[in-house]
C-alpha cells in the first residue's frame, strides 16, 4: 500500500488540513443532523461541543505547530564516531487505514485523519456501520473534496471492516471495543501492519472521604451522562466509603435533576444507539438485581423501550460476580463499589485490566501523587472526568486491554510517522582506524575503548 511518489509537502499538508476544517464547517449542520438520526435523539449541543469543536481545535493546533514538528533535530554524536554528526527527522509511513467508532463518529473518524495528514500520509477511512447516516455524510464530504489516491472514505458492513483491517497498510488505526480490537490485530498480523488500538474498559472514579461529595457527584454524573454514557472514557464505576452512599445518592439525583429536568421530552438527553444495546443494558441491570444489587433511579421519569430511552441509574451493593462489574457498561448506569480506603481501591483497580482513564477526587497532593505512583491507566484526570481527552498537548491512548499507541497533537503526528535516524560521516573519520585486519595496535585501542566506557 505504500506510495512510491514523494510524500505530500508541508504546503500540501497545511492546505489539506485547512480544507478538512472548511468542509467540516460547511457541513456542520448536516453532520449534526446525521448523528441525531443515528441515535434517534442525541443532543445537538453535545455533537457540537464534543465532536465538531474539539475536531476544529485539533486542526488549528496541528496547523499552528506542524512546522516545528517536521523540523530535523540534531542529537549529540557518540564520541568514538567523531567527527560524524547525527540527527533524526520524521517521515510519513505511507498509506494508513483509519477505522472510526459509532459513538462519536465524526470525531473518532476525522481526528486520527488530522494526525495522518499532518504526518504526510495517504489515508483510507472506514467509519462505523453502526452509525450509517453520519458514515455516509463523512464519505460524501471526504470523497468530494480530496483526490481518491490521497484521502478516500469507504462504507460498509462488518464483512467490509474485516477485509479492510486485512489490507497491507503501513499503519492501521482502530477505535472500538477490546473484543473487536483483538480481531483487528489478528487480521493485521499477517502483513506485519503496525496498529494503534483505542479501546475502552472499565474506567473507575475514586472519591476520597474528605472531598466534596456534591462537587464529585456533579462532575461524575456530567461525564457519565454525555451521550447517555456511550463514551469510552465515561466513569464506569465509582469507589467510595459505604457511609457516603446516601449523600452521593442525594447529590447524584440533584445533579441529574439540574442537568435534565425533563428527560423524556427535552432534546438534551441522548438515546441509546439501538435496540440491541438497549437490551444489553437491561440484561446487566437484571443480572445485578438478581444477585442482590439495589437499583436507584436518579430521575423521576421512567425508561422507554420504544424510544430506546434509558434514564440514569445508580447500582448499589454490587459484587464482583455481577456482569455489570465484568464488562464495560457504555450506558447511563453507574455501579457504586464500597471500600474504606484509597489503598483498598487502588488494590482492586490493580487486580483488574488496566483502564483507559482513571479519575481521582481529592485535594491532598500527597495522596494524589501516591495514587499516580501506584496505578496504571491510559490517562488520569484529578477532580473531574472526561475532559483530559481535549488536551492537545497530552497523548491520548490506552494501555494493556484498554489499547496501545497514542494520538492527538504531537503524539498523533509521531504515531503516523517514522522517526528516521540519520548519521553523516565525514571524509576523515576515527572509525576508519578500526577496520580489519585487527593488528596488535588496534587490539590495544579496542581494549582501551572498552576500559574507558566501563561504568
Amino acid at each position: 500500500m505504500a506510495f512510491r511518489k514523494a510524500p505530500p509537502s508541508f504546503e500540501t499538508r497545511m492546505a489539506s488540513l485547512k480544507k478538512l476544517s472548511d468542509i467540516v464547517e460547511e457541513n456542520k449542520e448536516r453532520l449534526i443532523e446525521a448523528v441525531y438520526k443515528d441515535f434517534g435523539l442525541r443532543s445537538k449541543e453535545e455533537t457540537l461541543f464534543l465532536e465538531i469543536f474539539p475536531l476544529q481545535d485539533e486542526i488549528r493546533h496541528a496547523m499552528k505547530n506542524l512546522r516545528s514538528w517536521t523540523k530535523r533535530r540534531s542529537v549529540p554524536g557518540s564520541w568514538f564516531l567523531l567527527p560524524s554528526t547525527a540527527y533524526f527527522q520524521f517521515q510519513p509511513l505511507g498509506a494508513v487505514g483509519i477505522m472510526g467508532a459509532w459513538n462519536y463518529q465524526v470525531l473518532l473518524t476525522l481526528s486520527p485523519l488530522v494526525d495522518a495528514i499532518a504526518a504526510g500520509n495517504h489515508a483510507i477511512l472506514k467509519p462505523s456501520e453502526i452509525s450509517p447516516a453520519s458514515a455516509e455524510v463523512i464519505k460524501e464530504i471526504i470523497n468530494s473534496s480530496f483526490p481518491k489516491e490521497y484521502i478516500h472514505c469507504v462504507t460498509g458492513d462488518a464483512e467490509l471492516a474485516k477485509d479492510f483491517s486485512a489490507q497491507p497498510f503501513d499503519h492501521l488505526f482502530f477505535t472500538g471495543s477490546t473484543r473487536i480490537g483483538k480481531l483487528i490485530m489478528a487480521a493485521a498480523a499477517p502483513n506485519l501492519t503496525p496498529v494503534t488500538l483505542e479501546l475502552g474498559g472499565k474506567s473507575p472514579a475514586i472519591i476520597h472521604s474528605s472531598y466534596s461529595i456534591k462537587l464529585a457527584a456533579r462532575r461524575i454524573m456530567a461525564g457519565k451522562l454525555f451521550n447517555c454514557g456511550q463514551t469510552c472514557v465515561a466513569p464506569d464505576y465509582i469507589i467510595l466509603p459505604k457511609e457516603l452512599n446516601s449523600e452521593f445518592e442525594i447529590q447524584a439525583k440533584a445533579a441529574v435533576g439540574n442537568f435534565y429536568p425533563d428527560i423524556s421530552s427535552n432534546e438534551q438527553y441522548s438515546q441509546i444507539i439501538n435496540a440491541q444495546h438497549f437490551d444489553r443494558l437491561n440484561t446487566l441491570l437484571k443480572n445485578a438485581e438478581e444477585l442482590g444489587a439495589r437499583i436507584v433511579e436518579l430521575s423521576s421519569e421512567k425508561s422507554s423501550e420504544d424510544q430506546q430511552l434509558m434514564t440514569p441509574k445508580l447500582v448499589l451493593n454490587v459484587t464482583e460476580e455481577m456482569q455489570i462489574m465484568q464488562e464495560e457498561i457504555f450506558g447511563p448506569i453507574l455501579p457504586v463499589l464500597n471500600m474504606d480506603s484509597v489503598e483498598a481501591a487502588v488494590s482492586y483497580i490493580n487486580d483488574h485490566p488496566k483502564p483507559l482513564a482513571l479519575y481521582y477526587f481529592d485535594d491532598k497532593k500527597k495522596r494524589i501523587n501516591w495514587v499516580l505512583k501506584h496505578t496504571m491507566s491510559g490517562g488520569v484526570l484529578i477532580n473531574d472526568t472526561v475532559y483530559h481527552l481535549a488536551q492537545h498537548n497530552l497523548p491520548f491512548g490506552g494501555v494493556g486491554a484498554s489499547g496501545m499507541g497514542h494520538y492527538h497533537g504531537y503524539d498523533g503526528f509521531k504515531t503516523f510517522s517514522k522517526k528516521r535516524a540519520v548519521m553523516h560521516q565525514k571524509r576523515f573519520a576515527a572509525s576508519d582506524f578500526l577496520h580489519p585486519p585487527f593488528t596488535d595496535a588496534k587490539k590495544k585501542l579496542i581494549k582501551f575503548m572498552g576500559r574507558i566506557t566501563k561504568v
